[in-house]
């Protein structure tokens, strides 16, 4: 479980971050070794309160920010729609409720309000914080924690400029080639990690092809140490179709056990 001394050294690190990016833009700055062609790009499809993409937030994706030389290789996209489904009057409906629905629509007004990760990342991670800690009813002391104004967000939010964003990550999650099966639906220079998405710092190293090589990397070659088959939140169809092969193979076992 993330602590809260943990968060503390997150945000100071991002905040560095913050300096560094604004320095670089200072005439005579020293260029990054890294350029954008060199980055390894990161997809994250997810839902608010799905307890596993919380836990990879909380646990994994975020040792990418804790490491400015694994940060500087990677270009990561946040796509906080999930397994939602739009009905047929145009309106949402989450697979844990209207408090996700609430919290996707939330998280992507932050992203549209700090474009910035350096800025948008860390309220995502507090947020995302309070549901692996079963707080998410709390998630609006993260503007206090991080010393943020939450108006951006309530003006996005009560304009309903918030879920014309969710409309727009709805048709990206809709048109994933392969189409994702669950969340979290982690894309790795275009290839799904599927289960071994604990493993994604591997996975990072693996497809990075630029000089820059992180230190982090080195201790990563050929290792991966997260589960072959981690939890995950399945779509609705997925779940019902697994259960009715579960139902059939079972009734399949009995047949044959009478005969």
């Amino acid at each position: 479980m993330a602590s809260l001394p943990r968060l503390a050294i997150f945000v100071s690190f991002t905040s560095f971050l913050l300096f560094s990016a604004s320095s670089s833009q200072l005439p005579g700055a020293k260029e990054s070794s890294t350029s954008s062609g060199d980055k390894v790009p990161l997809a994250l499809y997810y839902e608010s309160l799905c307890p596993y993409s919380a836990n990879f937030i909380v646990n994994y994706l975020v040792r990418v920010f804790e490491d400015d030389e694994l940060f500087s290789i990677v270009d990561l996209y946040l796509s906080p729609w999930g397994n939602a489904k739009i009905r047929s009057n145009g309106t949402f409906v989450c697979q844990h409720g209207e408090a996700e629905c609430l919290l996707n629509t939330v998280e992507a007004c932050a992203i549209h309000a700090w474009p910035k990760l350096e800025k948008n990342f860390p309220f995502i991670y507090c947020v995302e914080e309070k549901v692996h800690e079963g707080k998410y009813r709390e998630w609006e002391s993260c503007f206090g924690e991080l010393a943020l104004d939450p108006k951006p967000i309530q003006d996005c939010y009560s304009s309903g400029y918030g879920e014309k964003l969710e409309l727009k990550y709805a048709a990206e999650t809709n048109e994933l080639e392969p189409p994702h099966q669950y969340v979290p639906w982690v894309v790795v220079d275009g290839k799904p990690l599927y289960e071994e998405y604990e493993n994604v710092i591997s996975y990072i190293c693996e497809a990075y092809k630029g000089t820059a090589t992180p230190k982090a990397c080195s201790s990563q070659k050929g290792r991966k140490t997260g589960r072959p088959s981690a939890p995950v939140c399945y779509k609705d169809s997925v779940v019902s179709n697994l259960s009715k092969m579960i139902r059939s193979a079972i009734s399949k076992l009995i047949q044959a056990m009478v005969i």
